[in-house]
């Protein structure tokens, strides 16, 4: 991308959040991929592309990193069963129940469509948390899924890294190696970031400008991100441990509240502007995946996917933490897909697997992304005022 390209995305974003201001009209982010994949037929917009390296290290860490820094500890701490659970077991069986169900229409293999499944099951919740709150009052809800969504995309890229590896016939599957794997990538990812970030509220004192201390947190964001990744284990997981660190860190005592002012401020516009960017660009580059007739296999395993989140959040939900049928409805639905099932999409195009038919993965799962950033998105509104009237 251009640097005029950039300031036109940004200039797009900044006239859809002011007319958005109270964040209870509409899906932002949704809105801007539809109006970037109008934007395909702009001829100065052509040679726009992502990739998934891009995605995966300069949005995705600053993006987490401000989504776990603004979370409330405390609510954390009240749902954080309920959480844990969606974001862990509740993903695997997810993946199970959803790949299976895929493999019965699909023109693919077992392994192929748990692959499917792994990319369609991270949540990203940033559409819909802001109308959540205002169409409710309710932040329970809110919480419940945002929380999820910044577990379940350390989750995410290992069962994708795990199953692609089967599917592409790279290794066999094992049970008890792929449940070590995955407790090593994600408790390995965490202790990292609540080390970077224990550290760094300690060495911040020594910066007295708070410029500095906000470069400082730049440099945690990223930084937990790579040692991590340097180190094999999630960096994901790392840089949302990072972000939740310092904020109970600067929670603890009043005279830290300016350093949270300062940090607020900064990130809270490096977020809407990479969001902005983020979900225009999403939307020029899905046109180039998305084929027609592919589109009915697409529209089933989007019904399949509702379905199937419905059934794992309504069992849960009864078995770790009792909440109405509306609450479960809702944190079924405001499961849509979003940022991390596009970088799992370009990480399975680029890697042009021979074991398994990538095209049609591809294009099928591009295609349910978007039909889940629209769908549930543009419905949320109306469905959460209609059941917590």
């Amino acid at each position: 991308m251009t640097i005029e390209q950039i300031i036109i995305l940004l200039l797009i974003g900044y006239i859809i959040f002011t007319i958005d201001t109270k964040q209870e009209n509409f899906p932002v982010p949704t809105i801007l991929v539809i109006i970037g994949i109008c934007l395909v037929f702009v001829p100065f917009f052509d040679s726009i592309q992502i990739t998934e390296n891009i995605i995966y290290h300069i949005f995705l860490p600053a993006l987490l990193f401000v989504s776990a820094y603004q979370f409330p500890i405390k609510d954390l701490k009240k749902n954080a069963g309920l959480i844990l659970t969606l974001a862990t077991i509740g993903i695997i069986i997810t993946v199970f129940l959803l790949g299976t169900l895929t493999w019965l229409i699909a023109p693919i293999g077992f392994a192929s469509a748990l692959v499917v499944a792994a990319i369609l099951t991270p949540t990203d919740p940033i559409s819909v948390v802001s109308i959540i709150k205002k169409a409710t009052g309710n932040d329970q809800i809110a919480d419940t899924v945002e929380g999820e969504s910044m577990l379940n995309d350390g989750t995410s890229i290992v069962l994708f890294t795990t199953l692609f590896s089967v599917a592409n016939q790279e290794k066999s599957f094992s049970l008890i190696s792929f449940l070590g794997e995955f407790l090593l990538v994600s408790l390995g990812g965490v202790v990292v970031g609540l080390v970077c970030g224990y550290l760094v509220s300690k060495i911040v004192h020594y910066s007295h400008h708070r410029q500095y201390q906000i470069m400082l947190s730049i440099i945690l964001a990223y930084g937990s991100f790579l040692i991590a990744e340097a180190f094999h284990v999630s960096g994901v997981l790392a840089t949302v441990a990072s972000g939740m660190m310092i904020s109970f860190e600067y929670g603890r005592a009043i005279k830290e509240e300016h350093f949270r002012e300062s940090l607020d401020g900064f990130w809270k516009i490096v977020e809407i502007s990479l969001l902005a960017i983020l979900f225009l660009v999403i939307g020029i580059e899905i046109t180039e995946y998305i084929a027609i007739n592919f589109w009915l296999y697409a529209l089933v395993i989007f019904i399949f996917m509702i379905i199937v989140r419905m059934f794992i959040v309504f069992v849960i939900t009864k078995v770790v933490h009792q909440l109405p049928w509306q609450h479960q409805f809702l944190i079924s639905w405001a499961g849509l897909k979003g940022s991390m099932s596009v970088f799992l999409i370009l990480t399975l195009y680029a890697k042009n697997a021979s074991g398994i038919d990538s095209e049609w993965m591809v294009a099928v799962s591009f295609t349910v992304v978007l039909l889940s950033l629209t769908v549930q998105s543009l419905s949320m509104a109306p469905i959460s005022r209609k059941l917590l009237k």
